[in-house]
């Protein structure tokens, strides 16, 4: 089910843009006393530590077992940023807009029409139409944000198994599209990378902006990568 923020705002689409067996996660921040906290380098979670030394030895880090609940017990806080990865498609993608209270999931959508439950399945969800008041109105917790999954393997280690990323990133989300298109257009297994690039600006204010957003490029089909040994 694809995003569809953007038939309601077509103009601020950017010009130019699952079964989940998977043995790990990756993280682009972390929680600190409840609070989140972004990262430079990506975090990965496994519950499996032959996993976590082979992520330890491809990306650096030492495998620690946190008190964490979750089955992904393992954190591997690695030296990289970046990463090539292999995607099956743009089936690898799954992305919604969702809006919690604790644990409860109180609106579900995909930008035009509800999602979920299934008495609203297909009625109009009611979110602005604008791309800048989706935001404003999921800033102030009133509105849903994007809920993202992506799937794929490490391309270093493909038979390590399947990873997924988590991620509720907007600057993702407003280029989805182009990234579905891309791997569309290699129409197979594909080679990307995997980023968490860093932006830094300037406000009108002068104040000094820096934050990590996770980026995914397309390069090129995984079976060209495998015969051309210097991708």
């Amino acid at each position: 089910m694809a995003l569809r923020i953007f038939e309601t705002d077509p103009d601020a689409m950017p010009k130019n843009t699952f079964s989940d067996d998977t043995v790990g996660r990756f993280h682009g921040g972390k929680s600190v006393d409840g609070i989140p906290v972004p990262l430079p380098e990506w975090r990965v979670t496994t519950g499996d530590r032959d996993v976590a030394d082979a992520i330890s030895q491809l990306m650096g880090g030492t495998p620690e077992e946190t008190d964490s609940t979750s089955e992904n017990f393992i954190e591997i806080m690695t030296e990289r940023d970046k990463v090539q990865v292999v995607l099956s498609g743009p089936d690898a993608i799954a992305s919604d807009l969702k809006l919690w209270n604790g644990s409860a999931l109180i609106h579900h959508c995909d930008g035009v029409e509800f999602l979920s439950p299934d008495t609203d399945r297909g009625k109009a969800c009611g979110c602005p139409a604008l791309m800048e008041d989706r935001k404003a109105a999921a800033k102030a917790k009133r509105g849903p944000s994007p809920s993202i999954s992506i799937l794929f393997r490490i391309a270093e280690d493909y038979d390590l198994g399947l990873f997924r990323l988590q991620t509720g990133s907007w600057k993702l989300a407003e280029v989805l599209h182009e990234i579905e298109n891309a791997l569309n257009k290699v129409g197979s297994e594909a080679l990307c990378v995997l980023e968490l690039e860093l932006v830094e600006y300037t406000t009108k204010k002068g104040r000094d902006v820096s934050y990590r957003k996770p980026v995914i490029r397309v390069l090129k089909s995984w079976s060209d990568a495998i015969a051309d040994p210097t991708h």
